[in-house]
């Protein structure tokens, strides 16, 4: 064998062993990044789980070894989202609910407590949103709001955390938003809420500090889980859901609900007290909070653009049925097959 074949032959050799251990490294890696069951046996319960967030959080807590309950204001969609979850959750709990209703929410967490065992993480995701220029609300807008996406979350926390502190160990998850952050236009009622969740969940961080409770406060962005379908519009109804579906629908302003579910889980994984998610929603933030008169300079010029007021009409329509042709285009197909997914819309 000359010297030349024989360097070839080393060189082959060399580069075949080279691949192979890169390929055994990357497959280690991906082994190593690849979410365990960080969470076996735990006791997860969500409020707001049939549909949206609340699925794709019950669905990632599920495939990591946690033992689900879910409740939902609507039975058949916890029914249809308990089917779906089968193959991560086969033995599921779920439980009708409205969680506005203090009365509701203890018998639904003193079930869960009864089937399962204690409750080792709570997630409050439950909320409802309502779309429009203030002219448009009503008082009842604004407590109708602030009893699901404010309240639910009092009343379940209470529910759970005097069992928490005694065992010394729990986790609280509070979903608000970064409209509870930054007040947008036309999310008046739904800002104020989340406004309120926000001070409610950082406040009893602080005073749960070291008591082996643990609470994380979730500020998502705009994210592609199909709720808006479900979201209530007013004013100029068609005007209203087109902005918002659009505005949640590219990958340049929002985000894939599967991925923010990741974040959220590993973030309550971590113990992290708090989590914004979404890139544009963090840079919102900073600028927010580092120059809050050239946001709300910005935030006032968006307004303008934004659809006016219909008269005295206090009306409210589904996002469903305020569809036009001007939402049903290839940029919003990501939402409605998110709305499909994740049991937002049927057919």
């Amino acid at each position: 064998m000359t010297k030349t074949r024989r360097i070839g032959h080393i060189l082959g050799w060399t580069t075949l062993a080279a691949g192979v251990t890169t390929a055994a490294t990357v497959l280690a890696v991906r082994e190593m990044l690849k979410p365990g069951r960080d969470f076996d046996g735990k006791v997860v319960a969500i409020t707001g789980g049939s549909r949206g967030l609340g699925l794709a959080l019950a669905r990632e807590f599920g495939r990591r070894g946690a033992r689900l309950a879910l409740c939902a204001r609507n039975g058949a969609e916890l029914e249809t989202a308990k089917q779906r979850l089968r193959k991560v959750a086969p033995d599921c709990f779920t439980q009708v609910c409205d969680v506005s209703d203090r009365a509701q929410v203890e018998k639904f967490l003193g079930a869960v407590r009864q089937h399962f065992g204690p409750i080792d993480v709570l997630v409050n995701n439950a909320g409802v949103i309502q779309v429009g220029p203030l002219e448009n609300q009503k008082l009842e807008d604004f407590e109708q709001t602030m009893a699901v996406n404010f309240w639910g979350a009092v009343y379940s926390t209470f529910a759970v955390l005097p069992e928490m502190r005694r065992r010394g160990s729990g986790h609280i998850v509070n979903i608000s938003s970064i409209g509870g952050k930054v007040a947008i236009p036309h999310l008046l009622p739904y800002s104020a809420s989340k406004f309120a969740l926000t001070g409610f969940s950082q406040g009893l961080a602080t005073e749960l500090h070291g008591s082996g409770v643990k609470v994380t406060t979730v500020w998502p962005g705009l994210m592609r889980t199909g709720s808006q379908f479900q979201a209530e519009f007013k004013g100029q109804h068609e005007k209203e859901f087109a902005w918002f579906l659009l505005g949640s629908s590219t990958p340049l302003t929002s985000m894939k609900a599967e991925r923010a579910a990741s974040q959220i889980v590993n973030a309550t994984k971590r113990g992290q007290r708090e989590l914004i998610i979404g890139w544009q929603a963090e840079m919102l933030s900073r600028i927010h909070g580092a120059l809050p008169e050239l946001t709300g300079a910005a935030l006032a010029q968006v307004n303008r653009l934004l659809p006016n007021a219909s008269g005295t009409d206090t009306g409210m329509k589904k996002g469903r049925d305020s569809e036009s042709l001007a939402t049903r285009n290839p940029i919003t197909a990501s939402n409605r097959f998110a709305a499909k997914r994740l049991n937002e819309r049927h057919g």
